[in-house]
């Protein structure tokens, strides 16, 4: 049986990019975390893909969260954040 048809595999996966995510903070480690997290949830109840199609269908939920948290969580167009106190002060 291979290694992308395993549930625990993917869900490995999304934890380790999830704490990639911590460490580099963007929203492309998360997206892909997010990718990860729907496979292994794909694969546990049962459903599988062959290896090309199992690569598409990780791309596509990782593009979909990343773009999802985008549009949520960025700043609206034209802002820009601006800090005014330091936090050694």
């Amino acid at each position: 049986m291979p290694i992308w048809t395993e549930w625990w595999f993917w869900m490995a996966a999304a934890l380790a990019l999830a704490t990639l995510e911590v460490l580099i903070p963007s929203f492309i480690s998360l997206g892909f975390a997010i990718g990860a997290a729907v496979m292994g949830l794909l694969t546990l109840v049962g459903i599988t893909f062959t290896l090309p199609i199992t690569l598409v269908v990780f791309a596509v939920a990782s593009l979909i969260a990343y773009i999802g948290m985008r549009y949520f969580f960025a700043l609206p167009k034209g802002q820009v954040k601006h800090w005014d106190t330091d936090i050694n002060e």
